[in-house]
């Protein structure tokens, strides 16, 4: 398989719809030979169905959106997120359809799994794990993911069981890769682009009924005998104070 063809399946498998454009883009920041958007689109006249790609409105996209007509919810879901780009040999190890990256919280389920509910089967629990995963990258239902463990006849010997094994679900779902978030984890999103972003929380607790309240046209504090923010002229304590 020609190295263009793999960048094409493997971010294709990574993202879910990638545009021809940002697959000329990753490929020359990879490799010293480069390449332009004639490379790329030629492919789009090639049957790639087997690998489940398919072109569509100047994408590779993977057969799954095509099928559940996802195009256009999974461009909104993805928005402005940046992309999740690995190294060359990480990255086209996603050309084989069955590849996903192991994070250490699915390794902490798969050895849980295999050591308390299948006495050392690390197959069965494996089996068992990999379809958790699915249902991860699906978003967490709470009772699918029971309905799997008692596929697989898992019985939890108490409540403490239960919630170790669904904290240990929770955080492999934070750190799975997704389409929508545009190869990033959940947790990488968070912690690299929103966190940032968080007001701190103030060093004063919030006083009802206090000076807390911020006027949004000028972002700045109102005083309890400062003009109302409603313009009626009054002072804030006589007007909207407590009607807010």
């Amino acid at each position: 398989m020609d190295l263009i063809k793999q960048y094409i399946l493997a971010l294709t498998n990574l993202y879910g719809q990638v545009p021809a454009e940002l697959v000329v883009e990753i490929y020359n920041s990879q490799n010293e030979d480069q390449v332009g958007i004639d490379d790329v689109e030629v492919y789009f006249y090639e049957d790639m169905s087997k690998q489940y790609v398919y072109a569509y409105k100047d994408h590779f996209v993977h057969e799954t959106i095509i099928e559940d007509k996802e195009f256009k919810s999974m461009r909104k879901k993805k928005a402005d997120k940046p992309y999740y780009i690995p190294d060359k040999e990480e990255l086209l190890k996603y050309s084989n359809m069955i590849y996903y990256e192991k994070p250490k919280q699915y390794d902490d389920l798969l050895k849980y799994a295999e050591k308390n509910f299948f006495g050392g089967n690390f197959e069965k629990a494996e089996m068992l794990c990999q379809n958790i995963r699915w249902e991860c990258i699906e978003g967490p239902n709470i009772q699918q993911i029971f309905d799997l463990f008692n596929t697989f006849e898992v019985n939890f010997k108490d409540e403490n069981q239960v919630n170790k094994v669904m904290q240990l679900v929770m955080d492999l779902s934070n750190n799975v890769r997704l389409w929508e978030n545009n190869g990033h984890t959940p947790n990488e999103i968070f912690e690299k682009f929103e966190k940032p972003h968080l007001r701190p929380l103030p060093d004063e607790p919030f006083e009802f009924g206090g000076s807390n309240v911020i006027d949004m046209k000028t972002e700045q504090k109102i005083g309890r005998n400062d003009p109302c923010p409603c313009g009626s002229g009054k002072k804030y304590k006589k007007c909207c104070l407590g009607k807010q």
